[in-house]
């Protein structure tokens, strides 16, 4: 959190008396002297009251106007979509999603986590990441809340390539709302209801099944992000946790991108837990890289965490009892107790620094932000349970049915563990030098499919982040869909293609070849005046025209993108 403004300076002496003025007497110079220190004083009061309010007061304005900081997130609800009822609709949503970050969790204040379009407060202003990066790469990290997926999602998408203005052109259709946000703000409050936590799920819901590409697809091509686990959006009846959003049969078709995700669920794919890492290019993330790979670290495994006393046969009991076995020589614990590490995300982020490997339990559910902080730290993660991280993360990790999983990770049989058969720290001294090089060089490696670029436009210089992936992996996953059902008849020239990487705009400038490197590329319209279109409140996503098509006489009057 950024510190308090320093106190009042000491106020400097009192000025001498002109040459040519008359001499006071001691006893009016000493009134005048205590007017003008009053006055400065008060002034300074006034000044420093200003600076303490200034946050406040703008996250105060951001909760009223229901959008983002920013020109382009605030022209979002007031050109929101065509016909009254969406634009109200879509407004209301907004609103009613972002007036309540203050009640988002109960322990601290959310509002400063919607700072940097999702990221948090940048660690430039907060001393405490200072020695534990030593300014390497310093400037892309932030103080990132694990549940900020759905904020950081859509403003990266108002400005994506792929984006389109026209849905009569979209191939995909993103749907910019906030579930995660909005249902949070219910679960801990002590009246809340099941009807409270469903309410404006339910109106998004109605808002959808009124518009034309909704209707026309069933919803198969419109996809969402989900902030939350997953168990957090799957209640049945009126008595459980969370709301029912995805039990919904409005929501059946859509496809949920989420931090975890239920693998009985197709519908549902697992993409990483945002961590405070968001380097701005391909050369800041290269950067990280060696600077994690040359580390020498003192420490052969670490765990951030802390003991569940509500939980029978907790599990992460045991872990804490391996480190102390092991010793303080190999291995070093964080207690993450309260709200310590959520509000030092810097110890977490030095232990992992500091450790070959990481102890990796399951949070609330099967997986939790730890894995990404050590793996985007170099730390080879060690695993107890396979849904951790093998049946979740397809996109992502390397399931492992050929042995990719121990290229980057290990896995240790946790009833093993409890029971006294092996030993954490025997299982990794194990493990040959030459191993485990290879292990954090793969680790390593994985690095910018995990991360959310702060850049706009993604890390460039053809390395994908883990948006990227996520929207290749829709529209290709779109793209068969589209396959399946077209009919029997149609030629192969006709049926849908791949999507070819190019960037169309006022004047058709060709992109790289298709390899899929950086995701797909696209376009944003333009008007006559060839300014940017504001952003409409859906965001509609297509695939690209190949050099063939644009050269086999075929007009592109309307800048955009198309299939070829």
């Amino acid at each position: 959190m950024p510190e308090s403004p320093a106190s009042p300076a000491k106020p400097p002496s009192q000025p001498g008396s002109p040459l040519n003025a008359a001499t006071p007497s001691p006893a009016s110079a000493l009134l005048r002297g205590s007017v003008l220190l009053l006055a400065f004083l008060i002034l300074q009061l006034v000044l420093f009251w200003n600076i303490l309010g200034f946050p406040a007061r703008a996250s105060s304005r951001r909760r009223a106007t229901g959008t983002l900081p920013g020109p382009t997130a605030r022209s979002t609800a007031a050109r929101a979509m065509r016909g009254s009822s969406t634009s109200t609709t879509s407004r209301r949503s907004s609103t009613t999603t972002s007036s309540t970050t203050a009640s988002l969790w109960p322990w601290y204040s959310f509002c400063p986590y919607l700072a940097n379009g999702g990221f948090g407060e940048a660690a430039t202003t907060l001393p405490i990441f200072f020695h534990v990066t030593r300014n390497v790469s310093l400037s892309s990290w932030y103080n990132t809340d694990q549940f900020q997926l759905e904020v950081i999602i859509h403003r990266r998408l108002l400005s994506h390539r792929c984006r389109t203005t026209d849905p009569s052109l979209a191939t995909a259709f993103y749907v910019p709302f906030y579930v995660g946000l909005d249902v949070g703000s219910h679960l801990w409050g002590d009246n809340s209801t099941a009807a409270d936590r469903d309410r404006a799920g339910l109106k998004l819901l109605r808002w959808l099944n009124n518009q034309t590409s909704f209707q026309r697809s069933g919803g198969w091509d419109h996809f969402i992000t989900l902030g939350r686990i997953t168990w957090d959006f799957r209640r049945y009846g009126d008595d459980g946790w969370g709301t029912n959003f995805v039990v919904l049969p409005g929501i059946a078709n859509v496809t949920r991108l989420g931090i975890e995700a239920d693998r009985l669920d197709p519908m549902e794919v697992a993409i990483p837990y945002p961590t405070g890492f968001h380097p701005r290019t391909a050369a800041d993330l290269r950067a990280w890289q060696r600077h994690v790979l040359s580390l020498k670290r003192s420490k052969l495994f670490g765990f951030a965490g802390a003991p569940r006393s509500g939980f029978r046969d907790d599990f992460r009991e045991v872990l804490l009892e391996e480190c102390e076995d092991a010793g303080s020589e190999h291995c070093r614990a964080v207690d993450c107790r309260g709200t310590r590490c959520t509000d030092n995300g810097a110890a977490v982020l030095e232990l992992f620094l500091d450790s070959k490997f990481c102890l990796q339990p399951r949070g609330d559910s099967f997986t939790r932000r730890s894995l990404f902080d050590c793996m985007v730290a170099g730390a080879v993660p060690v695993l107890f349970w396979r849904r951790t991280a093998y049946d979740q993360y397809r996109w992502y990790l390397p399931p492992g049915p050929r042995g990719e999983e121990g290229e980057w990770s290990v896995f240790i049989d946790r009833q093993a563990l409890r029971v006294g058969n092996v030993s954490v720290r025997d299982v990794l001294e194990g493990l040959s030098e030459r191993r485990v090089r290879r292990m954090r060089e793969r680790v390593v490696e994985m690095i910018p499919r995990l991360v959310y670029a702060s850049s706009p436009d993604g890390l460039g210089d053809g390395m994908e982040d883990a948006l990227d992936v996520a929207v290749r992996g829709v529209l290709e996953r779109f793209r068969r869909r589209r396959a399946s059902t077209a009919p029997e008849g149609l030629s192969a020239e006709h049926r849908p293609g791949r999507f070819v990487a190019r960037r169309v705009d006022g004047k058709s400038t060709l992109a790289p070849p298709s390899d899929f490197k950086n995701g797909s590329a696209a376009a944003v319209n333009q008007n006559a005046s060839g300014t940017k279109l504001s952003p409409p409140a859906s965001l509609y996503v297509k695939p690209v025209v190949s050099r063939a098509s644009a050269s086999s006489g075929k007009s592109l009057h309307n800048p955009g993108l198309t299939e070829e």
